[in-house]
Parts: C-alpha cells; sequence; structure tokens
C-alpha cells in the first residue's frame, strides 16, 4: 500500500491562496522579474493550482535564459504540476531530468536534492528500475560527501523508499533512521516536525509489512507526539494503528482507533483515501472471525470510498479485500469481476495484492468448476507467490542463517554435554586454583600500586617543599636586598648629616657666621633629599615585596642624573659632573639603574676620601647602536682583585660597606646590563655599563 507516499506528496506543499499575477513590465532587470515570479510560482504550487502553475512555470523558464538556478527551480515547479494533476510521471520525469542538469551546472545544492527526492519516486512509479538503481548509486554518492544536514534528511529518506520499494526493509529502517537524525538537527519548525513523525510511521509501516505489529505500535507512538497538531496525519496514523490491532486481534483497541478516524477533519482526497483504509481493516477484521456478513457490509464501504478518491492504488486495495469477501461468501462470479479489476493495478502498485488476487481468482474459477481458468490463475499465483517468497527470503537470510548456527551450536552442545561432565570438574578445580593464583596476583598489584602510590604522593610532598623553600629563600633574599639597599644607600647621607650635627654642638666656635648659615642651609637640604630618597626607595620596596622583577619602561637618564646630584648633594669638597648632551633615553627599569647609579657614585666619593682636587663625572652617549653610561673618578685607583666582587658570586658580602658590588652586579644583570671596570693606580677608576 502507498498511503504513505501519498502522504509525502501532498506534505510538500501547504494550502494558501495564490497572489495575483504580477506585472514584469514594472522591473527593469531579469533578475528582479525572475525573483518575483518565483515568488508567485510558488504560491501557485502551495495553493495547488497546477494548471496555473504548468503555465507560470513555463513561462518562468522563458525568461530564465543563462540562468541555471532559476531554470532548475521553474522546471522543478513544471514537473511537479504534471506530477500532481492527475499522476502523470512520464511528462513531470522529463522536466525533473530537466531540472536536474540545469541545478548541477548552477551547483545549486537544495534544488538538487529535490530533484533527487522527486526522481526517486517517479522512476518507481513508472517502473524505470534501470534509472532507479542508478539514481539510488548516485545519491550515496551525495549523501557521503555533503555537509548540509538539510540534504543528508531529505536523501537518507529517499534512500529508505527506494529499498522500500525493493522489500528491503530492514535497509528502509536503517536509513530512515538515519534520516529522521538529520531531521532533528533542523529547524524545528511545524513542516519539520511532522516529517520526522511521518518518518517514524513509515518505519512503523514497514514492522506491519514484516508482520512485526507489536514492534510497528512502538514505532507509531514515537511519531505520535511529532505530528499531534496535524490531523491530516494523524488520520493515516489512525489507520495504520487500526491494521496493527487487526492483526492482534485486540477487538477494544480495533473500536477505538476506527471511530477516531471519522474524527479527524482532513482535505477531500485523503478523507476517502481513510475512510476507505478504515474500512478495509474492518472488514479484514470479521472476515478473520468468520463474519462475513459484517465483512461484507465493510468491504462494500472500501470500495465506495475508494472510487471518491481517484486513487488507483487504493482502488486495487479495496477491489482485492472486496472481491476476497465476495469469494468467501460464496458469489464467486462477482468476486472474478471485482478480482480481475482489482488485478489490472496490482502488480504495479503491490506484489502482495497481485498474489492474493490471483490465488482467489483460482479459487473462484474452481469452485465455479472453470478448471482450466483457475489453473491458469493458480499458475499465476505460484509463480508470483515462489517469487515474492525467495524475496522474502533473501531478505531475512542472515538472520535465518544465524538461527540455524544458533540451533546446530545449540545441538552441538546437547551432544557433547555428557562426554564434557568429566572436563567440566576438572575445569571447575583448575578455576578453583586459577582464582586462588590471580586473587593472589591481584593481592600484590594492589600492594604495588599502594605503595607506587605513596611513593608518588611522597614526591609530590617533596616537591612541594622544595618549591616552599625556594620561595622562602628568595624572600629571604628580597628582604636581605632590600636592607643591604637601605643601608647602602643611606648610610652615606645620614653620616654627612650627623657629622654636621655632632660638629655644630661640639665646636660652635669653629663656625663662623656665614659658615654657620651655609651648613644650616646644607644640612637643611641634606635632610630633604634624605627624605626624599628614603620615600623613593621605601615605594620601590613596598612595589617589589612579592615579585623582586624589573619593571621596563622608557626613562630619561637626565632625570636619573639630576635626582642622584640632589642625593649626594651634601658631599663637599668632591665635584660630580653629569654630561648628557645626546639626552639618552633608555628602556629599563628606573629604580634598578638609579640604585646601581647611586652606588656607584657611593663608592667613588669613599674612594676619593683622601685625594685633592677630586672630581667625578658621569656619561651618557650612543654607539653602535648601543647605550653606554659611565663614572669616572681621579682617586687612587686599584686592582682587579678589589672589584672581584662584580664577577665573583661567591664573594662575602660585607656590612660594613652594605651591599656594594654585589648589589651593582646583581641589579645590573636584572636588567640586562654589563659592567666593565679600568683602573689605574694613581690615575683613577673608571665603570662602563653598557646596555
Amino acid at each position: 500500500m502507498r498511503s504513505v507516499k501519498f502522504l509525502l506528496l501532498l506534505l510538500l506543499s501547504f494550502n494558501a491562496f495564490a497572489q495575483q499575477e504580477p506585472n514584469l513590465a514594472r522591473y527593469n532587470s531579469t533578475k528582479e522579474k525572475l525573483k518575483v515570479w518565483l515568488k508567485y510560482t510558488n504560491t501557485l504550487l502551495d495553493a495547488e493550482d497546477y494548471a496555473k502553475l504548468l503555465t507560470a512555470s513555463e513561462k518562468g523558464i522563458s525568461i530564465s535564459k543563462n540562468h541555471n538556478a532559476y531554470l532548475s527551480r521553474f522546471y522543478i515547479q513544471k514537473g511537479l504540476a504534471f506530477e500532481f494533476s492527475n499522476n502523470q510521471y512520464q511528462k513531470a520525469l522529463e522536466n525533473y531530468e530537466k531540472a536536474w542538469k540545469f541545478a548541477r551546472k548552477a551547483k545549486h545544492l537544495k534544488n538538487e536534492t529535490t530533484i533527487l527526492m522527486r526522481l526517486n519516486y517517479v522512476y518507481y512509479s513508472v517502473q524505470d528500475t534501470a534509472k532507479g538503481k542508478s539514481l539510488a548509486k548516485y545519491i550515496k554518492q551525495v549523501v557521503d560527501t555533503t555537509k548540509s544536514n538539510y540534504t543528508k534528511a531529505v536523501l537518507n529518506g529517499s534512500l529508505a523508499e527506494y529499498h522500500q520499494n525493493n522489500a528491503e526493509y530492514e535497509t528502509f529502517i536503517g536509513y530512515q533512521l538515519k534520516a529522521i537524525s538529520y531531521k532533528k538537527l533542523l529547524k524545528k519548525d511545524k513542516a519539520n516536525l511532522e516529517n520526522i513523525g511521518i518518518s517514524y510511521l513509515q518505519i512503523g509501516s514497514a514492522y506491519t509489512k514484516m508482520k512485526q505489529f507489536k514492534k510497528a505500535i512502538e514505532y507509531f507512538n514515537e511519531a505520535k507526539p511529532y505530528v499531534k497538531k496535524s490531523p491530516y496525519v494523524n488520520a493515516f496514523l489512525c489507520n495504520y494503528y487500526l491494521h496493527s490491532y487487526v492483526a492482534l486481534k485486540e477487538k477494544d483497541s480495533i473500536r477505538k482507533y476506527y471511530n477516531l478516524v471519522y474524527t479527524y477533519p482532513t482535505k477531500k482526497d485523503s478523507l476517502f483515501i481513510n475512510l476507505s483504509f478504515a474500512n478495509r481493516s474492518m472488514s479484514e477484521h470479521f472476515a478473520d472471525e468468520g463474519k462475513i456478513n459484517q465483512a461484507y457490509v465493510f468491504a462494500q464501504k472500501t470500495v465506495l470510498y475508494a472510487q471518491k478518491s481517484n486513487d488507483p492504488d487504493i482502488l486495487m486495495e479495496a477491489n482485492t479485500i472486496y472481491g476476497k469477501v465476495l469469494n468467501e461468501k460464496g458469489e464467486h462470479k462477482k468476486a472474478i469481476e471485482v478480482l480481475k479489476k482489482a488485478s489490472e493495478k496490482a502488480l504495479k502498485y503491490d506484489k502482495e495484492s497481485f498474489v492474493i488476487i490471483n490465488k482467489k481468482l483460482s479459487e473462484s474459477y474452481a469452485a465455479l468448476g472453470q478448471w482450466k481458468e483457475a489453473y491458469y490463475y493458480n499458475e499465476i499465483y505460484s509463480k508470483n507467490n515462489d517469487e515474492m517468497m525467495a524475496q522474502s527470503a533473501k531478505q531475512s537470510i542472515a538472520n535465518a542463517e544465524a538461527r540455524y548456527q544458533n540451533k546446530t551450536k545449540q545441538q552441538k552442545i546437547k551432544y557433547l554435554s555428557t562426554e564434557n561432565t568429566i572436563k567440566n570438574i576438572q575445569i571447575e578445580d583448575a578455576k578453583i586454583q586459577r582464582i586462588f593464583l590471580i586473587s593472589g596476583i591481584a593481592l600484590v598489584c594492589i600492594i604495588g600500586l599502594l605503595l607506587m602510590k605513596q611513593s608518588q604522593n611522597r614526591k609530590k610532598t617533596n616537591l612541594k617543599l622544595q618549591a616552599l623553600n625556594q620561595e622562602l629563600d628568595e624572600a629571604n633574599k628580597i628582604k636581605a636586598r632590600f636592607f643591604s639597599i637601605l643601608n647602602h644607600d643611606l648610610r652615606s647621607p645620614v653620616s654627612n648629616l650627623i657629622h654636621f650635627l655632632h660638629l655644630q654642638k661640639e665646636n660652635p666656635e669653629l663656625i663662623d657666621e656665614e659658615t654657620a648659615i651655609r651648613m644650616q642651609h646644607k644640612i637643611t637640604t641634606g635632610a630633604e633629599n634624605l627624605l626624599s630618597s628614603m620615600e623613593d626607595i621605601l615605594l620601590w620596596s613596598k612595589g617589589q615585596m612579592e615579585n623582586f622583577k624589573p619593571q621596563f619602561r622608557k626613562t630619561e637618564i637626565g632625570v636619573l642624573f639630576e635626582e642622584t646630584k640632589k642625593h649626594f648633594s651634601s658631599i663637599e669638597n668632591i665635584e660630580i659632573v653629569f654630561e648628557n648632551p645626546e639626552n639618552i633615553i633608555l628602556e629599563t627599569d628606573e629604580n634598578y639603574l638609579k640604585t646601581v647609579i647611586r652606588n656607584l657614585t657611593g663608592n667613588a666619593i669613599k674612594a676619593l676620601g683622601k685625594t685633592p682636587n677630586a672630581k667625578i663625572v658621569w656619561k651618557a652617549w650612543q654607539e653602535n647602536q648601543k647605550n653606554y653610561l659611565s663614572i669616572t673618578d681621579n682617586g687612587p685607583g686599584g686592582t682587579q682583585e678589589k672589584f672581584k666582587a662584580l664577577y665573583d658570586e661567591s664573594h662575602v658580602i660585607g656590612i660594613k660597606s652594605g651591599l656594594g658590588l654585589h648589589l651593582i652586579r646583581d641589579l645590573a644583570t636584572a636588567i640586562n646590563c654589563k659592567i666593565k671596570v679600568c683602573s689605574t693606580p694613581e690615575v683613577g677608576t673608571t665603570f662602563t655599563i653598557i646596555f
């Protein structure tokens, strides 16, 4: 029975009112005209006005020259107009094949998807098995290569129908389930949800063909929530429930679903299809119970509604059941007349019905004593029944083989069971030994795993302790550095300040009024500079407390020189000169470099303690794309041993000297600098910082 296929055909469109034909003269470009005209033809398709659609699609084709995508669309619509108006399949086929050619040229996948779906159905309808087989092979290639969920949903459904047409129901179900999985990925609108429900309905109908009615009902239950808002589909669903419950002989359900079919308002043609279907099921139900008179009443209704539906497939099935009932009723001449009508279309639409018809024809002729005719139709019945049985056997051969193999194995097991009794006892003993052995090995493995886990935990703990110790050590180093910086950078200014205060207090007679004013000014300036330096160092230390790392940014050397000059403003008898003619700007950490400059300046001041005409010269310059800073004093100089702390990390830091050269080395390294020293006895010393 093709009722579900009929259902799918009608779901391609939705009832709508066609728009008024547009005036194309109002539009200048061909693309505008095509767009407007396609919109118009779509409304005709939705309204199922196939006569107008045929004319309009032909006009669309005439104005679509060199526009392949539009050409394919209009040829599709022309094919649909032929197909849906009195099933003119051959004409529909010609237009679908043309549409396919233009869709492939335009590489328009959505159009091609629609065309392949329709071609699959039409090749089956015109019984062109060779083209149908070739098309199915091509559809598989498209499904395997496309990334479009829409195309996969539609074409898996088409492949399912192809295998259903060939009575390959298990393969059909596999493809239909794939189609459902892709449909569920698409937009959840009413049409798509109904299509999911219809796919479940088709799977259920396949199980009815395989006489697995309980399984069929499971899939009908799956379909129900998807089609609950569609009375049209629900009418078909009720019919399939009815058909299944008739086979299962569940009277309450049979009565329930027969009455439900009449409650769903549907379109006129589908109404008659559903009513014919329902009454056919009831006729079969009463015929199976031997209530021929009641079966006869429902069979008559079946034929009446089938005639009103104008569907040849439905009429064929109605005449089949009517002929069967007439045969059972003893009206053999009338049965022969009805069955011959059914036979005309049966082989095309349903081979199973064709087999039943010829069997009943043979029985009717035999009852009339017309043995020649009875033999003739019995031969047709036997031949086609054998073919159908062969197909059925081929379809389930894998299951049959599996059942046979299982049965053979069971017999062998039964035959060998006595022989194996003694071996089983030995095996049981071996099993017990094996269990003890495996238990022992498992216990050893568990102990090993526990020891390994314990070792891993201990290693993790040690690593954590090492990390904490490193952090603590680094924190202590940072603390030591800052204390050393504070000691080294603030000790000299504080010492000078105290010296001035002691001198003023203990030997005031040595200081005249002018000197006192000058010293007072120096003390004040020194104290202010000292305070500024302290604030500067403390703010830096606060920012670096958790993470002692340099923060690079653009730094003007002139600013650092100016701050250094202020820091050592209390120093007398030593001339400090800063030379920065190029106004050098460095990418460095200001605080690190400032500390290095202060330390080098402090060391130079100490070295010039007994030097007459003492002088310190700071220079900044660029050379060969490198930046240089240098400090030169005219002090006593020294040997390389004296500056060992600049190169030897193991050199011990002295408390009196503070961080000293160690501080200079570490901070210079942190800001990617190298320090070179050149010292000549009795001439002086030069430290050069290279960036």
